[in-house]
């Protein structure tokens, strides 16, 4: 020590605080790491929802990562009081100018929370319909039917109608029908019936019905309701009109055309 030059004695206790300095970074950095793995590994261990084992990675990772950095800064003589107190400053500046984005971590932190939705759900939101596929502290991701990938900010989530097709379990659907006058009526609705209860993916119970809804201007219109596992709910109607249509034409009924008469003024 004595034979080193003055200037590296000078700067050496400042060069031993940047390696501490540096040190702690590292092994923050690492630690971080760990803790988000442990505590995502911790929630799958206790069945927690995926999306809010995720969630609490993701915040006890950047919680250490915090600590490192106020350790290591204040290793090299940095004043971490008046630090934070700049952080918290310019974290209001920031928050101000990114409301939008605040909004979404709000909703997204209340969907974990209170899980509305969940990961695999079917789900309409702003006329959207899909699957979710991960549920994001600012946004969420739908899958729809086309095989689109649909970003959907949370805080849209949060901020109108959701409606949600798994959550139930099972899923009524209706399809129209229409057959012409002078058709057998009691005949017409058993044919319907039993044709909607032998399609594909149509459950037992509740079971399938037809309710006659309207005497239309050229047809008798009717609804045939079934049910069916929320799956399945998009492919039910077709199994069940590609019945329905079947069993009627086996039935010689009749589905009409839409017709105008014109009645000619002497």
């Amino acid at each position: 020590m004595e034979n080193m030059p003055g200037w590296v004695q000078e700067y050496l206790p400042f060069f031993k605080s940047v390696m501490i300095a540096v040190i702690i970074f590292i092994v923050g950095w690492i630690i971080s790491k760990w803790a988000g793995m442990l505590v995502l590994k911790l929630c799958r261990n206790r069945k927690v929802d995926e999306a809010v084992g995720r969630f609490l990675s993701t915040i006890a990772a950047y919680s250490v990562m915090i600590a490192a950095v106020i350790s290591s800064l204040g290793a090299v003589g940095v004043e971490t009081t008046s630090l934070v107190a700049v952080f918290a400053s310019a974290g209001l500046a920031i928050g101000l100018a990114l409301q939008g984005n605040l909004s979404n971590f709000a909703s997204g932190v209340m969907i974990l929370i209170f899980r509305p939705i969940e990961l695999g759900n079917k789900i309409k939101v702003s006329g959207t319909v899909g699957d979710v596929m991960d549920i994001g502290l600012f946004t969420t991701v739908l899958q729809t039917f086309e095989n689109e990938k649909v970003i959907v900010p949370n805080s849209t989530i949060t901020g109108g109608m959701i409606v949600n097709y798994s959550h139930p379990g099972i899923l009524r659907g209706g399809v129209d029908v229409s057959i012409a006058y002078g058709s057998d009526v009691a005949m017409a609705m058993d044919t319907m019936l039993k044709a909607a209860k032998r399609a594909k993916y149509v459950i037992a119970d509740p079971g399938a019905h037809v309710a006659f809804v309207k005497m239309g201007a050229s047809s008798l219109d009717f609804t045939v309701y079934a049910w069916c596992n929320s799956a399945n709910y998009r492919d039910m109607f077709h199994t069940v009109r590609t019945a329905i249509h079947a069993d009627l034409v086996a039935a010689d009924i009749k589905i009409p055309f839409n017709q105008l008469v014109i009645h000619k003024a002497d």
